[in-house]
């Protein structure tokens, strides 16, 4: 998954729930211009960075390790 895919979905998401970027970004913890910035694809968040987001928004991780 890509920047692009990624802001895509945590875009989606939140409007599904109907909640603005500032509402996130005071849930979850992350500035609202980097929320802003990782919703357009243009930020390259942290781990802890997506995790803080996608625990606000109840979105899964699925971590998959190449051998």
């Amino acid at each position: 998954m890509n920047l692009i895919e990624f802001g895509k979905i945590i875009r989606q998401r939140r409007k599904l729930f109907k909640i603005t970027q500032k509402d996130l970004a005071g849930i979850s913890g992350v500035t609202l211009r980097k929320l802003i910035d990782i919703e357009n694809g243009i930020a390259n968040p942290t781990i802890k960075t997506i995790i803080k987001i996608t625990e606000a928004l109840g979105i899964s991780l699925e971590t998959k390790v190449k051998s």
